[in-house]
Protein backbone atom coordinates (compact mmCIF):
# COMPACT_ATOMS: atom_id res chain seq x y z
CA UNK A 1 0.00 0.00 0.00
CA UNK A 2 1.00 3.63 -0.46
CA UNK A 3 2.22 4.91 2.91
CA UNK A 4 0.52 8.26 2.30
CA UNK A 5 -2.75 6.43 3.08
CA UNK A 6 -1.61 5.41 6.57
CA UNK A 7 -3.14 7.01 9.65
CA UNK A 8 -2.70 9.88 10.36
CA UNK A 9 -2.72 10.75 6.68
CA UNK A 10 -1.84 14.38 7.37
CA UNK A 11 1.58 13.21 8.61
CA UNK A 12 2.21 10.27 6.29
CA UNK A 13 1.46 12.22 3.12
CA UNK A 14 4.27 14.62 3.95
CA UNK A 15 6.66 11.83 4.87
CA UNK A 16 5.91 10.04 1.60
CA UNK A 17 6.59 13.25 -0.32
CA UNK A 18 9.95 13.54 1.43
CA UNK A 19 10.90 9.95 0.52
CA UNK A 20 10.60 10.96 -3.13
CA UNK A 21 13.10 13.82 -2.78
CA UNK A 22 16.80 12.90 -2.52
CA UNK A 23 18.30 14.43 0.64
CA UNK A 24 21.55 12.76 1.71
CA UNK A 25 23.71 14.87 3.99
CA UNK A 26 25.29 17.85 2.19
CA UNK A 27 23.08 17.15 -0.83
CA UNK A 28 19.76 18.50 0.48
CA UNK A 29 19.22 21.26 -2.12
CA UNK A 30 16.01 19.79 -3.54
CA UNK A 31 14.51 19.17 -0.11
CA UNK A 32 15.45 22.69 1.06
CA UNK A 33 13.67 24.17 -1.97
CA UNK A 34 10.67 21.90 -1.38
CA UNK A 35 10.31 23.00 2.25
CA UNK A 36 10.78 26.66 1.39
CA UNK A 37 8.03 26.45 -1.23
CA UNK A 38 5.82 24.56 1.22
CA UNK A 39 5.95 27.39 3.75
CA UNK A 40 5.43 30.12 1.18
CA UNK A 41 2.51 28.29 -0.45
CA UNK A 42 0.80 28.25 2.97
CA UNK A 43 1.19 32.01 3.13
CA UNK A 44 3.40 31.75 6.21
CA UNK A 45 6.52 33.76 6.93
CA UNK A 46 9.31 31.62 5.54
CA UNK A 47 13.04 32.28 5.86
CA UNK A 48 15.96 30.49 4.24
CA UNK A 49 19.14 31.45 6.06
CA UNK A 50 22.64 31.62 4.64
CA UNK A 51 23.49 27.96 5.30
CA UNK A 52 20.17 26.53 4.03
CA UNK A 53 18.16 26.16 7.24
CA UNK A 54 14.44 26.79 6.75
CA UNK A 55 12.41 28.70 9.36
CA UNK A 56 8.60 28.88 9.01
CA UNK A 57 6.43 30.89 11.42
CA UNK A 58 2.75 30.29 12.14
CA UNK A 59 0.84 32.76 14.36
CA UNK A 60 -1.02 31.67 17.47
CA UNK A 61 -4.65 30.65 17.12
CA UNK A 62 -7.14 33.12 18.68
CA UNK A 63 -6.95 33.15 22.48
CA UNK A 64 -3.51 31.47 22.57
CA UNK A 65 -1.37 34.55 22.02
CA UNK A 66 -0.23 34.52 25.67
CA UNK A 67 1.48 31.11 25.38
CA UNK A 68 5.20 30.63 25.10
CA UNK A 69 6.38 30.23 21.53
CA UNK A 70 7.22 26.65 20.58
CA UNK A 71 9.88 25.73 18.01
CA UNK A 72 9.36 22.36 16.31
CA UNK A 73 12.82 21.30 15.16
CA UNK A 74 13.93 18.55 12.79
CA UNK A 75 16.80 18.02 10.38
CA UNK A 76 16.43 17.80 6.62
CA UNK A 77 19.18 15.34 5.71
CA UNK A 78 19.15 11.56 5.94
CA UNK A 79 21.85 8.89 6.18
CA UNK A 80 22.50 7.24 2.78
CA UNK A 81 23.13 3.56 3.49
CA UNK A 82 22.27 0.61 1.24
CA UNK A 83 22.96 -3.07 0.94
CA UNK A 84 25.84 -3.86 -1.42
CA UNK A 85 23.52 -5.68 -3.83
CA UNK A 86 21.07 -2.76 -4.04
CA UNK A 87 21.35 -0.41 -7.02
CA UNK A 88 20.44 3.03 -5.69
CA UNK A 89 21.75 6.56 -6.24
CA UNK A 90 20.87 8.61 -3.15
CA UNK A 91 21.39 11.85 -5.08
CA UNK A 92 18.83 10.93 -7.74
CA UNK A 93 16.63 7.99 -6.78
CA UNK A 94 13.56 8.10 -4.51
CA UNK A 95 13.30 5.86 -1.46
CA UNK A 96 10.94 2.90 -1.94
CA UNK A 97 8.89 2.55 1.29
CA UNK A 98 6.91 -0.59 2.05
CA UNK A 99 4.68 -1.81 4.90
CA UNK A 100 5.45 -5.07 6.71
CA UNK A 101 3.56 -6.21 9.83
CA UNK A 102 2.80 -2.76 11.18
CA UNK A 103 6.16 -1.22 10.31
CA UNK A 104 7.34 0.95 7.44
CA UNK A 105 10.66 -0.07 5.87
CA UNK A 106 12.52 1.04 2.79
CA UNK A 107 13.69 -1.47 0.17
CA UNK A 108 17.39 -2.24 0.57
CA UNK A 109 18.22 1.27 1.80
CA UNK A 110 17.79 3.53 4.77
CA UNK A 111 14.24 4.85 5.10
CA UNK A 112 14.92 8.40 6.23
CA UNK A 113 12.40 8.26 9.07
CA UNK A 114 15.38 9.77 10.88
CA UNK A 115 14.46 12.60 10.64
CA UNK A 116 11.85 12.75 7.87
CA UNK A 117 9.04 11.94 10.30
CA UNK A 118 10.05 14.95 12.40
CA UNK A 119 9.81 17.12 9.30
CA UNK A 120 6.43 15.59 8.43
CA UNK A 121 4.91 16.24 11.87
CA UNK A 122 6.07 19.86 11.82
CA UNK A 123 4.71 20.27 8.28
CA UNK A 124 1.35 18.83 9.36
CA UNK A 125 1.16 21.33 12.24
CA UNK A 126 1.98 24.23 9.91
CA UNK A 127 -0.64 23.15 7.39
CA UNK A 128 -3.47 22.31 9.81
CA UNK A 129 -6.36 24.74 10.31
CA UNK A 130 -8.08 22.80 13.11
CA UNK A 131 -5.39 22.84 15.83
CA UNK A 132 -5.15 25.02 18.92
CA UNK A 133 -1.69 26.40 19.63
CA UNK A 134 0.38 29.40 20.63
CA UNK A 135 3.03 30.90 18.32
CA UNK A 136 4.76 28.10 16.39
CA UNK A 137 8.03 28.11 14.49
CA UNK A 138 9.41 25.23 12.48
CA UNK A 139 13.20 25.04 12.33
CA UNK A 140 14.48 22.66 9.67
CA UNK A 141 18.27 22.31 9.83
CA UNK A 142 20.74 21.02 7.26
CA UNK A 143 23.56 18.49 7.49
CA UNK A 144 22.84 17.15 10.97
CA UNK A 145 24.17 13.69 10.24
CA UNK A 146 27.70 14.58 9.07
CA UNK A 147 28.55 17.78 10.89
CA UNK A 148 25.51 19.42 12.52
CA UNK A 149 26.34 22.29 10.19
CA UNK A 150 22.89 23.85 10.20
CA UNK A 151 22.74 23.94 13.98
CA UNK A 152 26.28 25.29 14.25
CA UNK A 153 25.62 28.09 11.75
CA UNK A 154 22.22 29.18 13.05
CA UNK A 155 22.38 32.89 13.83
CA UNK A 156 21.40 34.31 17.23
CA UNK A 157 18.20 36.32 17.18
CA UNK A 158 16.62 34.79 14.09
CA UNK A 159 14.36 32.46 16.12
CA UNK A 160 11.71 34.05 18.32
CA UNK A 161 10.35 31.12 20.33
CA UNK A 162 10.97 30.11 23.95
CA UNK A 163 10.65 26.30 23.90
CA UNK A 164 12.42 23.91 21.54
CA UNK A 165 10.78 20.53 20.91
CA UNK A 166 13.33 18.47 19.01
CA UNK A 167 11.51 15.83 16.93
CA UNK A 168 14.51 13.54 16.48
CA UNK A 169 14.43 10.84 19.16
CA UNK A 170 13.37 7.29 18.47
CA UNK A 171 11.20 5.75 21.18
CA UNK A 172 7.55 6.72 21.62
CA UNK A 173 6.70 7.29 25.27
CA UNK A 174 10.17 8.54 26.12
CA UNK A 175 11.21 12.15 26.66
CA UNK A 176 14.85 13.05 26.23
CA UNK A 177 16.37 15.85 28.27
CA UNK A 178 20.09 15.32 27.59
CA UNK A 179 22.47 13.93 24.98
CA UNK A 180 26.11 13.05 24.45
CA UNK A 181 28.72 15.28 22.90
CA UNK A 182 30.89 14.00 20.08
CA UNK A 183 34.32 14.25 18.47
CA UNK A 184 35.67 12.99 15.13
CA UNK A 185 39.11 11.40 14.82
CA UNK A 186 41.01 10.69 11.60
CA UNK A 187 44.21 8.64 11.58
CA UNK A 188 46.26 8.66 8.38
CA UNK A 189 49.03 6.26 7.32
CA UNK A 190 51.09 7.18 4.25
CA UNK A 191 52.19 4.16 2.23
CA UNK A 192 54.37 3.35 -0.76
CA UNK A 193 53.02 1.26 -3.62
CA UNK A 194 55.01 -1.75 -4.81
CA UNK A 195 54.62 -3.89 -7.90
CA UNK A 196 52.99 -7.23 -7.14
CA UNK A 197 55.44 -10.13 -7.50
CA UNK A 198 54.60 -12.40 -10.43
CA UNK A 199 54.47 -15.51 -8.24
CA UNK A 200 51.57 -14.23 -6.11
CA UNK A 201 47.86 -14.76 -6.87
CA UNK A 202 45.01 -12.35 -6.18
CA UNK A 203 42.32 -12.85 -3.52
CA UNK A 204 39.39 -10.92 -2.09
CA UNK A 205 38.40 -11.06 1.58
CA UNK A 206 34.81 -9.98 2.30
CA UNK A 207 32.99 -9.40 5.57
CA UNK A 208 29.25 -8.95 5.00
CA UNK A 209 25.88 -9.61 6.63
CA UNK A 210 26.35 -7.53 9.79
CA UNK A 211 23.44 -5.38 10.96
CA UNK A 212 25.30 -2.12 11.48
CA UNK A 213 23.10 0.63 12.87
CA UNK A 214 23.31 3.99 14.60
CA UNK A 215 26.69 4.46 16.24
CA UNK A 216 25.07 6.11 19.26
CA UNK A 217 21.71 4.42 19.76
CA UNK A 218 22.84 0.92 18.75
CA UNK A 219 26.42 0.84 20.07
CA UNK A 220 25.19 -0.83 23.27
CA UNK A 221 23.56 -3.75 21.42
CA UNK A 222 26.77 -5.74 20.98
CA UNK A 223 26.66 -5.84 17.20
CA UNK A 224 29.73 -6.69 15.14
CA UNK A 225 32.01 -4.10 13.57
CA UNK A 226 33.11 -5.10 10.06
CA UNK A 227 36.41 -3.21 10.32
CA UNK A 228 37.37 -4.97 13.53
CA UNK A 229 36.29 -8.29 12.03
CA UNK A 230 38.35 -7.98 8.86
CA UNK A 231 41.61 -7.05 10.61
CA UNK A 232 41.11 -9.97 12.99
CA UNK A 233 41.58 -12.18 9.93
CA UNK A 234 44.01 -10.01 7.95
CA UNK A 235 46.65 -10.00 10.68
CA UNK A 236 47.08 -13.82 10.89
CA UNK A 237 46.85 -14.07 7.08
CA UNK A 238 49.82 -11.70 6.89
CA UNK A 239 51.80 -13.29 9.71
CA UNK A 240 51.15 -16.96 8.98
CA UNK A 241 50.67 -17.08 5.21
CA UNK A 242 52.59 -14.09 3.89
CA UNK A 243 49.48 -12.38 2.53
CA UNK A 244 50.10 -8.89 1.14
CA UNK A 245 47.50 -6.13 1.28
CA UNK A 246 46.62 -4.28 -1.93
CA UNK A 247 43.59 -2.34 -0.68
CA UNK A 248 41.07 -2.21 2.14
CA UNK A 249 37.67 -0.56 2.45
CA UNK A 250 35.18 -0.86 5.29
CA UNK A 251 32.30 1.33 6.41
CA UNK A 252 31.16 4.57 4.80
CA UNK A 253 29.86 6.93 7.50
CA UNK A 254 31.22 7.97 10.89
CA UNK A 255 27.82 7.70 12.55
CA UNK A 256 26.97 4.22 11.23
CA UNK A 257 28.40 0.99 12.67
CA UNK A 258 30.22 -0.58 9.68
CA UNK A 259 28.31 -3.52 8.22
CA UNK A 260 30.70 -4.57 5.46
CA UNK A 261 34.44 -4.54 4.80
CA UNK A 262 36.55 -5.75 1.87
CA UNK A 263 40.26 -6.29 1.27
CA UNK A 264 42.17 -7.18 -1.89
CA UNK A 265 45.19 -9.40 -1.23
CA UNK A 266 48.04 -11.17 -2.96
CA UNK A 267 49.30 -14.51 -1.71
CA UNK A 268 51.10 -17.62 -2.84
CA UNK A 269 48.80 -20.27 -4.33
CA UNK A 270 50.51 -22.80 -2.08
CA UNK A 271 49.03 -21.06 0.98
CA UNK A 272 45.48 -20.91 -0.33
CA UNK A 273 44.06 -23.96 1.43
CA UNK A 274 45.61 -23.02 4.76
CA UNK A 275 44.31 -19.46 4.44
CA UNK A 276 40.82 -20.70 3.61
CA UNK A 277 40.88 -22.93 6.68
CA UNK A 278 41.95 -20.00 8.85
CA UNK A 279 39.12 -17.83 7.53
CA UNK A 280 36.54 -20.52 8.16
CA UNK A 281 37.84 -21.08 11.68
CA UNK A 282 37.64 -17.38 12.50
CA UNK A 283 34.16 -17.17 10.98
CA UNK A 284 32.97 -20.00 13.23
CA UNK A 285 34.49 -18.29 16.26
CA UNK A 286 32.90 -14.93 15.48
CA UNK A 287 29.52 -16.45 14.72
CA UNK A 288 29.64 -18.19 18.10
CA UNK A 289 30.63 -14.95 19.83
CA UNK A 290 27.95 -12.88 18.08
CA UNK A 291 25.27 -15.55 17.69
CA UNK A 292 22.60 -13.55 19.52
CA UNK A 293 23.13 -10.42 17.45
CA UNK A 294 24.64 -11.31 14.07
CA UNK A 295 23.17 -14.54 12.67
CA UNK A 296 23.86 -13.49 9.05
CA UNK A 297 27.58 -12.75 9.39
CA UNK A 298 29.52 -13.97 6.36
CA UNK A 299 33.30 -13.97 5.83
CA UNK A 300 34.62 -15.24 2.51
CA UNK A 301 38.12 -15.50 1.02
CA UNK A 302 38.00 -16.17 -2.70
CA UNK A 303 40.34 -16.03 -5.71
CA UNK A 304 40.25 -12.70 -7.57
CA UNK A 305 42.17 -10.77 -10.18
CA UNK A 306 45.79 -10.27 -9.17
CA UNK A 307 46.28 -6.65 -8.07
CA UNK A 308 48.90 -4.68 -10.00
CA UNK A 309 50.26 -2.97 -6.90
CA UNK A 310 50.53 -3.64 -3.17
CA UNK A 311 50.75 -1.45 -0.09
CA UNK A 312 54.27 -1.66 1.35
CA UNK A 313 54.34 -4.49 3.87
CA UNK A 314 55.50 -2.46 6.88
CA UNK A 315 52.76 0.17 6.60
CA UNK A 316 50.09 -2.43 5.88
CA UNK A 317 50.98 -4.40 9.00
CA UNK A 318 51.17 -1.31 11.21
CA UNK A 319 47.77 -0.07 9.99
CA UNK A 320 46.12 -3.46 10.44
CA UNK A 321 47.59 -3.85 13.93
CA UNK A 322 46.49 -0.34 14.92
CA UNK A 323 42.91 -0.98 13.83
CA UNK A 324 43.07 -4.32 15.66
CA UNK A 325 44.18 -2.60 18.88
CA UNK A 326 42.12 0.59 18.73
CA UNK A 327 39.24 0.99 21.21
CA UNK A 328 35.81 0.35 19.74
CA UNK A 329 32.30 0.08 21.14
CA UNK A 330 31.14 0.92 24.66
CA UNK A 331 33.92 2.23 26.88
CA UNK A 332 31.86 3.01 29.98
CA UNK A 333 28.26 3.00 31.17
CA UNK A 334 26.80 5.98 33.01
CA UNK A 335 26.86 6.05 36.80
CA UNK A 336 24.20 8.76 36.89
CA UNK A 337 21.58 7.08 34.68
CA UNK A 338 21.40 3.25 34.69
CA UNK A 339 21.35 1.68 31.23
CA UNK A 340 22.79 4.76 29.49
CA UNK A 341 26.09 4.51 27.65
CA UNK A 342 28.42 7.23 28.92
CA UNK A 343 31.36 6.90 26.51
CA UNK A 344 31.91 5.00 23.25
CA UNK A 345 33.89 4.92 20.03
CA UNK A 346 32.74 3.81 16.59
CA UNK A 347 35.67 2.67 14.45
CA UNK A 348 33.64 3.64 11.45
CA UNK A 349 35.71 3.79 8.25
CA UNK A 350 38.91 2.19 7.00
CA UNK A 351 39.90 3.07 3.45
CA UNK A 352 43.09 2.90 1.37
CA UNK A 353 43.41 5.21 -1.60
CA UNK A 354 46.01 7.40 -3.27
CA UNK A 355 48.93 6.47 -1.05
CA UNK A 356 47.01 6.82 2.21
CA UNK A 357 45.15 4.52 4.59
CA UNK A 358 42.64 6.55 6.58
CA UNK A 359 40.78 5.38 9.67
CA UNK A 360 37.84 7.54 10.74
CA UNK A 361 36.16 7.30 14.13
CA UNK A 362 33.34 9.01 16.00
CA UNK A 363 33.64 9.25 19.78
CA UNK A 364 30.69 10.13 22.01
CA UNK A 365 30.40 10.90 25.71
CA UNK A 366 28.14 12.70 28.11
CA UNK A 367 31.25 13.51 30.18
CA UNK A 368 33.70 15.86 28.45
CA UNK A 369 36.75 14.60 30.35
CA UNK A 370 35.91 10.99 29.47
CA UNK A 371 35.70 11.97 25.80
CA UNK A 372 39.11 13.62 26.06
CA UNK A 373 40.64 10.53 27.68
CA UNK A 374 39.21 8.28 24.97
CA UNK A 375 40.57 10.61 22.29
CA UNK A 376 44.04 10.39 23.83
CA UNK A 377 43.81 6.61 24.07
CA UNK A 378 42.85 6.37 20.40
CA UNK A 379 45.57 8.81 19.35
CA UNK A 380 48.18 6.89 21.35
CA UNK A 381 47.47 3.64 19.50
CA UNK A 382 47.65 5.20 16.04
CA UNK A 383 50.61 7.49 16.74
CA UNK A 384 52.65 4.58 18.11
CA UNK A 385 51.95 2.82 14.82
CA UNK A 386 53.23 5.83 12.87
CA UNK A 387 49.98 7.49 11.83
CA UNK A 388 49.12 11.17 11.89
CA UNK A 389 46.00 11.82 14.01
CA UNK A 390 43.64 14.79 13.71
CA UNK A 391 40.52 15.66 15.68
CA UNK A 392 37.63 17.73 14.33
CA UNK A 393 33.90 18.35 14.50
CA UNK A 394 33.64 18.41 18.28
CA UNK A 395 30.26 19.38 19.68
CA UNK A 396 28.94 19.73 23.23
CA UNK A 397 26.49 17.54 25.05
CA UNK A 398 23.17 18.74 26.42
CA UNK A 399 22.87 18.89 30.20
CA UNK A 400 19.48 17.78 31.58
CA UNK A 401 17.19 20.32 33.29
CA UNK A 402 14.78 18.34 35.44
CA UNK A 403 12.96 21.57 36.46
CA UNK A 404 12.03 22.39 32.86
CA UNK A 405 8.54 23.85 32.30
CA UNK A 406 8.02 21.95 29.06
CA UNK A 407 9.15 18.69 30.69
CA UNK A 408 6.54 19.17 33.41
CA UNK A 409 3.85 19.95 30.85
CA UNK A 410 4.71 17.00 28.63
CA UNK A 411 4.76 14.55 31.54
CA UNK A 412 1.28 15.65 32.65
CA UNK A 413 -0.13 15.55 29.11
CA UNK A 414 1.23 12.07 28.44
CA UNK A 415 -0.15 10.74 31.73
CA UNK A 416 -3.58 12.19 30.97
CA UNK A 417 -3.62 10.75 27.45
CA UNK A 418 -2.15 7.30 28.03
CA UNK A 419 -2.57 6.58 31.74
CA UNK A 420 1.13 6.32 32.53
CA UNK A 421 4.09 8.62 32.88
CA UNK A 422 6.58 8.86 30.02
CA UNK A 423 10.12 7.77 30.71
CA UNK A 424 12.56 10.67 31.06
CA UNK A 425 15.97 9.85 29.65
CA UNK A 426 19.22 11.09 28.22
CA UNK A 427 20.45 9.67 24.92
CA UNK A 428 23.87 8.42 23.82
CA UNK A 429 23.67 10.21 20.51
CA UNK A 430 24.27 13.69 19.20
CA UNK A 431 21.09 15.72 19.14
CA UNK A 432 21.30 19.28 17.89
CA UNK A 433 19.99 20.54 21.24
CA UNK A 434 23.48 20.81 22.72
CA UNK A 435 24.63 23.15 19.95
CA UNK A 436 21.37 25.08 19.66
CA UNK A 437 21.24 25.60 23.41
CA UNK A 438 24.65 27.25 23.23
CA UNK A 439 23.33 29.76 20.69
CA UNK A 440 19.99 30.29 22.47
CA UNK A 441 20.75 29.68 26.16
CA UNK A 442 17.28 30.91 27.16
CA UNK A 443 15.54 27.99 25.43
CA UNK A 444 13.73 25.30 27.39
CA UNK A 445 14.43 22.11 25.41
CA UNK A 446 13.11 18.57 25.11
CA UNK A 447 13.14 15.80 22.49
CA UNK A 448 10.54 13.19 21.54
CA UNK A 449 9.66 10.95 18.61
CA UNK A 450 7.97 7.78 17.36
CA UNK A 451 9.53 4.34 17.60
CA UNK A 452 12.28 3.90 15.01
CA UNK A 453 14.59 0.90 14.89
CA UNK A 454 18.00 0.42 13.21
CA UNK A 455 18.43 3.99 11.95
CA UNK A 456 21.50 4.56 9.76
CA UNK A 457 21.16 1.06 8.28
CA UNK A 458 19.06 -0.57 5.54
CA UNK A 459 17.04 -2.24 8.31
CA UNK A 460 15.71 1.17 9.41
CA UNK A 461 11.98 1.00 10.13
CA UNK A 462 9.31 2.89 12.03
CA UNK A 463 6.30 1.55 13.89
CA UNK A 464 3.09 2.86 12.32
CA UNK A 465 0.97 2.88 15.49
CA UNK A 466 3.53 4.95 17.40
CA UNK A 467 3.56 7.63 14.71
CA UNK A 468 -0.15 8.18 15.33
CA UNK A 469 0.30 8.29 19.11
CA UNK A 470 3.18 10.73 18.74
CA UNK A 471 1.18 13.02 16.46
CA UNK A 472 -1.75 13.12 18.88
CA UNK A 473 0.67 13.83 21.71
CA UNK A 474 2.42 16.72 19.95
CA UNK A 475 -0.97 18.26 19.08
CA UNK A 476 -2.10 18.11 22.71
CA UNK A 477 1.22 19.51 23.98
CA UNK A 478 0.83 22.50 21.65
CA UNK A 479 -2.65 23.05 23.07
CA UNK A 480 -1.26 22.92 26.63
CA UNK A 481 1.82 25.09 26.01
CA UNK A 482 2.98 27.00 29.10
CA UNK A 483 1.76 30.56 29.55
CA UNK A 484 4.29 33.38 29.28
CA UNK A 485 5.36 34.64 32.71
Amino acid sequence: MNISELNPTRVWKHFYALTQIPRPSKKEEKAIAFLEKFGKDLGLETIRDGIGNIIIRKPATPGMENRKGIILQAHIDMVPQKNSDKVHDFEKDPIQPRVIDGWVYATGTTLGADNGLGLAVAMAVLEAKDLVHGPVEALFTVDEETGMTGARMLQPGIIKGDILINLDSEDEGELYVGCAGGLDATATFNYKSENTPADLNGYKLSVTGLKGGHSGMDIVLGRGNANKAIVRILLPLMEQFGARLASIEGGSLRNAIPREAFACLAMSKANESGAMELVNRHLAEMKAELSAHEPDLSIVLEPAERPAELIDAETAQKAVMAVYGAPNGVERMSDAMPGLVETSNNLAIVKSEGGKIQIKCLMRSSVDTAKDILAQSLASVFKLAGANVEFSGGYPGWKPNMDSDILGTMKVVYSEMYGKEPEVKAIHAGLECGILGGIYPNWDMISCGPTIRSPHSPDERTNIETVGKWWDYVVKVLEKAPVKK
